[in-house]
């Protein structure tokens, strides 16, 4: 088992910086990727990114694209996803998401979730 700990939402202003965090514990070791998933009120959950556990290779949905960037630091068993240029669009509540086998961009394939923390971008 992997549990999943997220942090750093909350309220911005459009055009400013927020950096959320994910702190896993557990069977680290069996993590293949780790990625961040968003959802909006009455929207399906969309995927922001997701990072190679071993490689640190990222790849972004096509909405942050440029904006946002993941990293992840294995020594301490976090990943991290800074955002930039925020707009009203990308309020959600922002969860990351662990696999063992591979690096999806669709949600069912990931077996662990975190909590999610409320992100909200005001005109």
């Amino acid at each position: 088992q992997v549990q999943l700990v997220e942090s750093g939402g909350g309220l911005v202003q459009a055009g400013g910086s927020l950096r959320l965090s994910c702190a896993a514990s557990g069977r680290t070791s069996s993590m293949y990727a780790m990625a961040w998933f968003r959802q909006a009120p009455g929207k399906e959950r969309e995927f922001v990114g997701v990072v190679t556990w071993s490689s640190g290779r990222p790849l972004y949905g096509d909405s942050v694209k440029g904006r946002f960037t993941i990293f992840r630091d294995n020594a301490k068993d976090t990943a991290s996803l800074q955002m930039n240029s925020l707009v009203p669009e990308d309020t959600a509540v922002y969860y990351c998401a662990a696999d063992r086998y591979r690096s999806s961009r669709s949600p069912t394939d990931y077996d662990y979730w975190g909590q999610g923390t409320q992100v909200t971008v005001s005109s």
